[in-house]
């Protein structure tokens, strides 16, 4: 009888201890599968952490920034390459221009500010092309052609008192005079008038173009301003509101070519645009703001943004 019990004892205690054992690899086995998982999703975490940081495809190198900051009417900040490439760190130009880094866009925010460039009673944030980096002598005519292609959305943007949407020019070509062009007709600067502006009115596209208001008017009329007056502007159909879209702009001898997403087209083919091949021309892009309300601003986001000429 007390081998049996003996035998019952030592059985009992093998089966405690065996459990008890189990028991412990098991919890170990399971602290590090669970370390394992907790590892990998710490490692996801910073894969999406990485993934949400976007850069703009922006090439800065051929455009100078102005900003509506400075000392008065004429008195605006400019900033050109190489000091434009560094626009991410530059506590000047952070207000105005900056990364939104989640979707990977340039932000140009512009409000009415008592800083303007001549000629304009309204403020921009906005790019200049410069072909040749630091200096805005060098320019090109429509003969030679261009072409810009931007990839944009309005962020955000404030309404007027009637509750409409203010607007903002989004993208330009600019007339310029040569230095002959300018002593010839005694100007003081070497402004010409812009031949185009696309602007984002209450989210729709909006183009306006230069007509010649004297079709016999003589190569030294046509260099002041007063002799070109403007058309009736047209608007694309698809309505673009708050969300991404693609304008591309080519010009080429006598002739201007506006394209929406890829889909719709404006061809200005005619007279006036061969009477502008007198001028020398350069690209803008950004936010020049349309509003002198009070409290009024926008932002224009620029995801890319290319030029390229012949």
């Amino acid at each position: 009888m007390k081998k049996i019990r003996k035998y019952i004892l030592v059985f009992l205690l093998t089966v405690f201890l065996s459990s008890n054992a189990f028991s412990q690899v098991q919890k170990e086995s399971v602290t590090e599968f669970d370390v394992k998982i907790e590892t990998k999703d710490q490692k996801k975490k910073k894969k999406k952490r990485r993934k949400k940081v976007k850069l703009p495809k922006i090439d800065l190198s051929h455009w100078k920034v102005t900003i509506p900051a400075g000392n008065g009417k004429g008195k605006t900040i400019s900033v050109e390459p190489p000091e434009i490439l560094d626009y991410a760190t530059n506590e000047v130009l952070k207000p105005y221009m900056y990364n939104d880094s989640a979707v990977g866009a340039i932000v140009f925010h512009a409000m009415p500010t008592n800083s303007t460039t001549a000629n304009t009673k309204y403020s921009r944030s906005e790019l200049r092309e410069q072909m040749v980096p630091g200096s805005n002598h060098v320019n090109w005519t429509f003969k030679q052609g261009g072409y810009m292609k931007g990839k944009l959305a309005m962020k955000e943007t404030t309404r007027d008192s009637e509750g409409k949407y203010h607007k903002t020019i989004i993208m330009q070509i600019h007339g310029r005079l040569t230095n002959e062009q300018r002593y010839l007709i005694g100007q003081k600067d070497n402004n010409a008038p812009p031949i185009l502006k696309i602007y984002w009115d209450k989210g729709k596209v909006r183009i306006k173009t230069k007509v010649l208001k004297n079709l016999n008017a003589t190569y030294e009329e046509m260099l002041h301003k007063d002799a070109w007056g403007d058309d009736a502007g047209f608007n694309f159909e698809q309505e673009v509101g708050f969300r991404k879209f693609i304008l591309e702009v080519k010009v080429s001898e006598g002739k201007m070519v506006i394209i929406l997403n890829k889909n719709e087209y404006k061809v200005y083919e005619n007279i006036h645009m061969e009477k502008w091949g007198i001028f020398e021309n350069y690209f803008k892009a950004g936010n020049y703001f349309q509003s002198r309300d009070e409290g009024a601003y926008s932002k224009i986001k620029y995801y890319e943004l290319e030029v390229s000429h012949k």
